[in-house]
């Protein structure tokens, strides 16, 4: 294969004086070089101002852009009247900035929903006050005019009015397991990657939501345990269970509609919004007139994007435009909608790649406002003032960007550095905050006007940058290979820290090949495969096939055909790691978690022998096994694609497994379930395939806390040094 390396990047640093300390891998369990970030700010609506909770979340305060001085504290659990909280777990603040939504003793549901323990706030009077005494709440959000709350508890909406204390149900019928309002299900939640399903009208009057009927979906079930961590002490004796709906590939959904509840009458309104029967509505949007809503429709293949305007009020809706594609709608575009009064955002990779449109309220197309031949991966904001649109995207494949568009300049590239570049602009978009990293270089935060030009440092990570001074860490290395079938594949390398061009070294690849993910990226990442790299391994990762950042036709290649061309390519990058002189080329494993873990099947499977090792963490053995909205996204059903299917299953390939292989999975994982696991077991048991597994108790599909990542990562390194020699 063609060796073509660019950009190779030097090792970070050496200490002057001394010996490096060897890295430690509970060092890096426990993030000590991730660096810290700004994620968790809140713009002010002023332009000047943003909200930020300090270290330990015991206050709320009010910085200034430009100064970098706290100006304010909006709240203090030692101060607050009638507060009898120690600290807070994150918080939100009201549209017109005069009051804060406080939450605690958060218990999690799924990814991304939990339900918790809410406090209203008001700033002026400095009052605390429980959102709800009559159990905890879900998705709690103000009212536009900060007069009221809508949460949901146990599958029913209620609002809470704050100048009446009081609190009033919306809906009714929320059953568990049977009907849910304003908040999605399992597999909305999971794929669609949201957890609120409401929206008021600019004038606080309506509240519209989408109601979910899953009574017709199929259960699943699994067993917990009396573990001690996470610890469930009622099943010491005798195991219990979680149930909930999750519907497989092929099989019936949960039942959409768009529901508005008119505040004054109390009144609840079903709005007839064209859909399939088995079609999906992934969003709703408030749009700034008051009586007006975006919904977001699907097909069930998610090939055919539908945008309408809905009058709250009456039920009449319009067709403001559509979207196709020839395999699937990239679900990134749903995050990237924005409505303004007169004009709407609208991200499609219509034209080969993920771009940003300008279209008038009326559907009709103004131009286009991210830049040609490249993917936008974030939307970021719009300047009034000087009619100047922000966004992120790549920068080639491997790097982001931040890009500004206006009618006269066109499309400027404003973050040149290369590297991996993001932003937070405050809503007038005059300032923003820049973070920067690189393989080689931490987080830096910079304060920065609309221009660019850097006001102040807010973060320059310093101490991580000591810490890995201090440590004999390795370097990541870029370079590019010819997959053999006419595709040029990003990748990088991490070798030991005391590498031995002349010596031979066991290779291991980490990759996760999902489509529309990326591994490779210049971006800053210590990992546990740094740890494994000083422990005298070569590993390397490679984006195949189907993946992220060179534009749709690349990404749409696997379309109904997973594990095919993906696996093709981690094979060809296992030969590519045997031709180089320092790989030892009868030793080379490949790990993977989730799809990662199921390549890790299908390579060690249908590779043909070129792996030795391989670790399968949470792996789909079956598509058949997985959720309907991410299995059919990209290979459709299995009555319309049962070949495809068929081939894509590592249980078909069982018996050719080759090498040596540990399949590792959580229990209590709602998402990968780890029936695929067993299933896998069986056919390897069938197939008199010998193998190791290890099950953690109680675990979820990150498999973290209770000392879990540590524990694995010992686990995966040891296996490596014993099987790869």
């Amino acid at each position: 294969m063609k060796k073509i390396f660019w950009g190779v990047l030097l090792a970070l640093m050496t200490t002057t004086v001394g010996v490096a300390a060897e890295l430690d891998l509970r060092d890096i369990t426990n993030n000590v070089y991730r660096g810290k970030g700004t994620d968790e700010i809140t713009p002010s609506k002023d332009g000047i101002h943003y909200y930020a909770a300090n270290d330990d979340f015991t206050k709320i305060e009010k910085w200034e852009y430009k100064s970098g001085k706290v100006v304010a504290t909006l709240f203090d659990v030692a101060t607050a009247r009638n507060c009898n909280i120690k600290s807070f777990e994150d918080y939100a603040l009201s549209d017109d900035e005069t009051r804060l939504l406080i939450y605690t003793n958060s218990e999690p549901i799924y990814r991304r929903s939990f339900v918790a323990d809410y406090y209203t706030f008001e700033i002026k009077r400095n009052l605390l006050k429980p959102l709800s005494v009559n159990g905890k709440q879900q998705a709690a959000v103000y009212s536009p005019n900060g007069r009221m709350v809508a949460f949901v508890r146990e599958n029913n909406i209620y609002i809470k009015k704050l100048d009446y204390d009081t609190e009033v149900a919306v809906t009714k019928d929320g059953e568990f397991n049977k009907i849910i309002n304003g908040v999605p299900d399992w597999v909305y939640e999971e794929e669609f990657g949201f957890s609120s399903a409401m929206q008021w009208s600019s004038d606080s009057e309506l509240l519209s939501f989408i109601r979910f009927n899953e009574t017709a979906v199929k259960e699943f079930a699994f067993t917990l345990y009396g573990s001690y961590c996470p610890n469930y002490p009622d099943y010491t004796l005798y195991p219990g269970e979680m149930r909930y709906k999750y519907p497989v590939a092929g099989e019936g959904n949960s039942r959409v509609q768009v529901v508005t509840y008119t505040v004054e009458t109390r009144a609840l309104k079903t709005h007839n919004i064209p859909l399939d029967a088995d079609g999906y509505i992934p969003r709703i949007y408030a749009m700034p007139e008051a009586d007006q809503l975006a919904v977001v429709t699907l097909n069930r293949h998610q090939n055919h994007l539908s945008l309408y305007k809905l009058n709250a009020r009456s039920g009449v809706n319009r067709l403001l435009l559509e979207d196709e594609d020839a395999a699937w709608i990239d679900p990134m575009s749903l995050d990237m909608m924005h409505f303004y009064p007169n004009f709407f955002v609208f991200a499609s990779d219509r034209d080969g790649w993920l771009r940003l449109y300008k279209y008038n309220n009326n559907g009709i197309l103004q131009g286009a406002i991210s830049p040609e031949s490249q993917d936008v991966t974030a939307y970021l904001g719009y300047n009034e003032a000087k009619g100047t649109f922000y966004c992120q995207a790549t920068a080639g494949a491997i790097n982001r960007a931040i890009y500004r568009y206006d009618s006269k300049k066109g499309i400027t590239n404003i973050t040149p550095e290369i590297g991996t570049h993001s932003a937070i602009f405050n809503p007038s978009c005059s300032y923003y905050i820049h973070g920067f990293s690189s393989a080689t270089t931490p987080p830096v935060y910079t304060l920065r006007t609309a221009e660019g030009k850097v006001i102040r440092t807010i973060e320059d990570n310093k101490a991580v940058v000591d810490a890995v001074a201090a440590t004999n860490m390795p370097a990541r290395e870029f370079f590019t290979m010819d997959n053999g079938y006419g595709y040029s594949l990003n990748g990088f390398m991490v070798k030991p820290y005391n590498f031995n061009a002349q010596s031979k070294y066991p290779a291991v690849l980490v990759q996760y090949s999902g489509p529309s993910s990326q591994e490779v990226l210049n971006n800053w990442e210590i990992d546990w495969y740094h740890y494994l790299a000083n422990q005298g391994f070569v590993v390397i990762c490679v984006d195949g096939r189907g993946t992220g950042g060179r534009g749709k036709a690349f990404e749409s290649l696997v379309y109904q055909n997973l594990g095919r061309y993906e696996t093709q390519d981690q094979v060809a990058a296992a030969r590519y790691a045997a031709s180089l002189p320092y790989v030892d080329g009868n030793n080379i494993g490949i790990w993977g978690w989730s799809f990662g873990g199921y390549e890790t099947l299908m390579a060690m499977t249908t590779g043909g022998g070129v792996f030795k090792a391989g670790v399968a963490i949470a792996p789909v053995t079956d598509w058949r096994f997985y959720d309907t909205i991410y299995a059919e996204r990209y290979m459709r059903t299995p009555n319309e694609n049962p070949d495809g299917y068929r081939y894509g299953a590592p249980l078909t390939h069982a018996d050719k497994l080759q090498g040596d292989l540990i399949i590792i999975s959580g229990s209590a994982d709602d998402n990968v379930h780890l029936s695929n696991t067993m299933e896998m077991a069986a056919a390897l048991i069938q197939a008199d395939k010998q193998f190791d597994m290890m099950i953690y108790p109680n675990q979820n599909h990150s498999i973290k806390g209770c000392n879990s990542r540590y524990h694995i990562y010992t686990l995966v390194c040891n296996f490596y040094k014993e099987k790869l020699k």
